[in-house]
């Protein structure tokens, strides 16, 4: 079976040629179960071709033959606040799209597809679709999110104007392929694509996106993007493992003090229990503090050691550029 190009590179980088159109609207016609044709890519802010974006969403947006814009957007890395700026990205592609002066009957239908890998939210589907709800396709549960005639009058519906969001969680998919949307999901997660297949859009990617057809340069470039996406979710998972820990010992910590509290005398012994509870919280508060940016030093002087650009660094440490000059 051939290599083919993940489809978030091939987002940023190829697929906004016309001659490659196929391959998304192939996507689209699959997720929406309707042919979509792309009559152009519009501009956007978010098509950044920085080597520092490359953790950021990777988003395309189009319109097709009806005038309606659909927005395809991948997310590599978690992000607190993701569902609040799906819902600011589409309010904001909708209000650029809409000239000063025009009537509202302009307002044009709006899809939101979002390619997501990392856990969003808690639900038991790989595909969530909605409105105002993001219910599961195939297991019909709600996507819960951690935070929060001419000159006739026509009767339109909600649904005809609102806009439509499809969250699309690939680590969640773990099925053998055999629908078309489900070998699409097997691309996006192993880039793998079937010898055979009939699928829209997975015919034109076997043409279109092979690793071999790139030229040296790029296939470089590739490589050194898969290999930062496998280190930056590498950091991630061990900060996450180290702070699930570090508040599990801190918890049984604070239980023990707490018990010890409720059997302490009244009077002068509760204040002295009561000041050696606050001494011990502001020597933990300072120990995690100092454990804190000495792991992120770690980290940084890690990912200098490889070559890794001083913004990426930032980025994934939270230290200012001078600090890590000092390492």
């Amino acid at each position: 079976m051939d290599k083919y190009i993940r489809f978030d590179w091939a987002a940023k980088r190829m697929l906004r040629d016309k001659a490659n159109f196929g391959v998304l609207e192939g996507l689209m016609t699959v997720l929406l179960e309707e042919e979509v044709k792309i009559v152009e890519i519009l501009e956007s802010e978010g098509n950044q071709n920085a080597e520092d974006d490359k953790f950021n969403r990777v988003d395309i947006k189009a319109k097709n033959s009806k005038g309606e814009i659909i927005l395809v957007e991948v997310q590599q890395t978690r992000e607190l606040y993701y569902i609040q700026r799906i819902l600011y990205g589409v309010a904001k592609a909708i209000t650029e799209h809409i000239k000063l002066g025009e009537k509202y009957s302009e307002v044009k239908k709006l899809y939101s597809i979002n390619i997501v890998y990392f856990d969003l939210g808690k639900g038991a589907d790989y595909l969530y679709h909605g409105q105002n709800q993001l219910i599961g396709v195939h297991t019909h549960d709600q996507l819960q999110i951690n935070t929060r005639d001419k000159e006739s009058i026509k009767v339109v519906a909600p649904k005809d104007i609102f806009p439509e969001y499809y969250i699309i969680r690939v680590n969640e998919f773990n099925k053998v392929a055999r629908t078309p949307l489900e070998e699409w999901l097997e691309y996006l997660k192993s880039g793998e694509i079937k010898d055979d297949t009939t699928t829209p859009g997975l015919a034109e990617a076997k043409e279109k996106l092979k690793y071999l057809q790139m030229s040296d340069e790029e296939r470089r470039a590739y490589d050194r993007h898969i290999d930062n996406i496998m280190i930056q979710n590498d950091i991630l998972e061990t900060k996450m493992i180290e702070g699930l820990e570090q508040g599990r010992i801190e918890g049984r910590a604070e239980g023990r003090a707490e018990g010890r509290a409720e059997g302490r005398e009244e009077g002068r012994a509760e204040g002295r229990a009561e000041g050696l509870a606050e001494g011990r919280a502001e020597g933990r508060a300072e120990g995690r503090a100092e454990g804190r940016a000495e792991g992120c030093a770690e980290v940084a002087r890690k990912l200098l050691a490889i070559g890794t650009d001083v913004s990426i660094v930032c980025q994934v440490t939270g230290l200012d550029e001078e600090e890590i000059r000092k390492l």
